[in-house]
């Protein structure tokens, strides 16, 4: 499966993505440095201690969205 990573500050500050909500992503733990993967689906996916957890998901056009805010592409 293929991802961009990304940090919590970047994802947070993303303007124009559908079902993105701040209050709620913090709520689910997410910060600044967070450390946050996303698949081709749109799944985000929030690094913990020892594992990944799915936290919610983006909606329609994020593709060219999420490579122009990171500067990555999908690997």
């Amino acid at each position: 499966m293929q991802f961009i990573e990304l940090s919590g500050k970047v994802l947070m500050e993303m303007e124009g993505i559908d079902a993105l909500n701040v209050d709620e992503l913090r709520g689910l733990g997410m910060t600044d440095t967070s450390v946050v993967r996303i698949n081709r689906q749109g799944d985000i996916e929030l690094r913990r201690r020892d594992s990944w957890d799915v936290i919610g998901g983006l909606l329609g056009d994020f593709d060219h969205k999420i490579r122009e805010a990171t500067g990555m592409d999908w690997a």
